[in-house]
């Protein structure tokens, strides 16, 4: 079982990296929402393995480019609403849905027995998220997200983000970064999005404009190194969903 595929090209090298840990086929893909570095590779994987995915990512995927013609095929034959479990004993997975945050369709695929959860882009690094308002992203609900996958699910001591978040090696002289984070990083990760929203929603409040409420946003200093690349973006779209 694979959860996400990458971007189109890389199906051979997934298969590589398959095959140096297990002789095991792959039966399986989880594809943790529609954007096409989480989906690019399905169509070079084996053609007859089972495709699960939230509903709304499903709808997603049969909008894109990728999926259309002799490729429709490859489309989720299985989704869920809110919540799934595949296989059972040491082998279960569960698969939760929280509402709108990245896409409209953000599935966090939990191993309980490894106590790992891979949680897409929901949580992709530690940044002011990128919010896709065609696929039904928003963001002035991903705090209430996020906070609805935190008190939802239990026994997690790691997670897989959909992006490397942690950087190896001391401060400063790191050249590589690390996909794993803790449990404790997520709860981080949604107070820092509450800060950013209510930031948001407080400028758009006081009449700023979005450059204005941008230039003058002010959080705790605990988030100082967060990447805030998409900070803009943000701002904008809290002002369009609040009108």
């Amino acid at each position: 079982m694979l959860v996400d595929t990458k971007l189109p090209g890389f199906g051979t090298g997934i298969l590589e990296q398959v095959r140096s840990v297990t002789p095991k086929p792959i039966t399986m893909i989880i594809n943790t929402h529609t954007h096409v570095d989480h989906t690019g590779g399905n169509p070079e994987l084996p053609r007859n393995v089972e495709h699960v995915a939230q509903q709304n990512t499903r709808a997603n995927m049969a909008r894109m480019d990728l999926f259309k013609g002799s490729n429709e095929t490859l489309l989720p034959t299985r989704t869920f609403t809110d919540r799934l479990s595949l296989l059972s004993g040491p082998d279960r997975i569960d698969l939760y849905y929280f509402g709108p945050g990245h896409t409209n369709g953000d599935a966090v695929v939990v191993f309980p027995t490894l106590r790992v959860a891979a949680i897409g882009d929901l949580f992709a690094r530690k940044w002011a998220p990128l919010v896709d308002g065609a696929n039904g992203g928003s963001a002035s609900e991903f705090p209430n997200t996020l906070d609805k996958a935190i008190a939802g699910i239990q026994n997690v001591d790691e997670l897989i983000t959909g992006h490397a978040t942690t950087p190896i090696g001391r401060e400063g002289t790191f050249t590589s970064f690390s996909p794993v984070s803790k449990w404790s990083d997520l709860r981080e990760y949604a107070a820092f999005t509450h800060a950013f929203v209510d930031a948001a929603r407080a400028a758009k409040s006081a009449g700023k404009t979005v450059d204005e409420a941008l230039a003058g946003l002010k959080l705790p200093d605990v988030y100082r190194t967060y990447n805030m690349t998409n900070a803009r973006a943000d701002i904008q779209r809290v002002y369009e969903e609040l009108k």
